[in-house]
């Protein structure tokens, strides 16, 4: 009985022994992985940390940061040559490629222009132009940033600024609220005009053809018969309510009947004289003019500006605007000095026949 307890003791514990060897080389093989594993950390936080250093985050500026590093850049490269220039930010934008589009008020002794270049986010690229490099668009492309670069009116005592929309084309509402404020600063000094851009076939209202259809053909015969009953305070007054309250509501035309007649009643314009023009002869004949106008200067897409004759396509801010009539000035006035920046923009699309 002795023997067979010291047998059996003798079997457990060399269970036990084999027990252990069978799990020494699994330990060894976790703490293996484990190291393992500890390892790699430690070289990722390692080769993270060396890219930290070596290769710094880019610094990326706002808009007008970087294209102010091109203003000074630009203003001491003429200065440095013996003829210096009054380099002034009109507008900095983002362009879809990731450069930032800026536009400079150039003026000297010779004269003054507005003129477009192109500056990287970190503003330590300044370049000229740049191009797309998709077939597609690079050739619309060189010829936008040619027309921009080329912008330099006929020097007037008292520019004429035309601007040729569409009644509901929503570009050209944006674009008449951009230009309001210039009215508001220049409409003594300048000739700030809207024309439309409409087709007229014969001598009857029903003869205008319009791209938003009868109630914007409509619309621009009355808004021109405002224009030659009223001044342009009153003009501007009504487009403003129309744009905010009634613009929307033209594919109902019952409702915008009655929505028209509100706003010129608002503005002090008789409802009646108006609407008189407008059915008649009258407005038919003011609107051929603007159709004949609009296709001697080749204008087909609302918004358009002209001004003293030369195509303006830089951006629509209230301040662009005023730059592109404040350099057709002969001697600029005061006025154009003022910062209009503040007081909005509109978007860079358009309408077009």
């Amino acid at each position: 009985m002795v023997e067979e307890e010291k047998h059996e003791h003798k079997e457990h514990e060399e269970h036990k022994v084999e027990h252990k060897e069978e799990h020494k080389p699994e330990h060894k093989t976790h703490e293996n992985k484990t190291w393992r594993y500890t390892t790699i950390a430690l070289i990722v936080v390692v080769i993270l940390l060396l890219a930290a250093f070596l290769w710094p985050a880019k610094t990326v500026l706002s808009p007008e940061e970087a294209s102010n590093k091109a203003v000074a850049w630009i203003s001491n490269y003429f200065e440095s040559r013996g003829s210096p220039v009054n380099v002034t930010l009109v507008n900095a934008t983002k362009t879809e490629n990731g450069v930032y589009q800026f536009m400079v008020n150039m003026s000297s002794s010779q004269g003054s222009s507005i003129d477009t270049y192109y500056i990287s986010e970190d503003g330590k690229l300044f370049f000229p132009q740049y191009f797309d490099t998709n077939i597609t668009s690079l050739i619309q492309s060189g010829q936008n940033q040619t027309q921009q670069q080329q912008y330099n009116p006929q020097k007037t005592d008292k520019p004429t600024a035309q601007l040729f929309v569409m009644a509901f084309c929503p570009y050209g509402i944006q674009a008449e609220n951009t230009m309001k404020p210039v009215v508001d600063l220049l409409g003594s000094k300048a000739d700030i005009q809207v024309h439309f851009i409409a087709n007229v076939g014969g001598t009857t209202p029903d003869s205008v053809q319009s791209l938003h259809g009868t109630t914007e053909a409509q619309e621009d015969l009355r808004q021109v018969c405002i224009m030659k009953y009223y001044d342009q305070k009153t003009y501007w007054k009504y487009v403003m309510t129309i744009d905010a309250n009634c613009s929307s509501s033209y594919s109902n035309s019952t409702v915008y009947e009655t929505c028209w007649k509100d706003a010129a009643t608002k503005a002090g314009i008789d409802v009646s004289k108006i609407d008189t023009c407008s059915k008649g002869t009258e407005g038919v004949n003011l609107l051929k003019a603007d159709d004949d106008l609009s296709s001697s200067k080749g204008v087909s897409g609302s918004p358009t500006l002209i001004v003293n004759n030369a195509t303006y396509n830089g951006a629509r801010t209230p301040d662009a605007y005023k730059q592109a009539i404040c350099v057709a000035f002969t001697t600029e006035p005061s006025e154009c000095s003022q910062n209009l920046s503040a007081t909005g923009s509109a978007a860079s699309g358009g309408c077009a026949t």
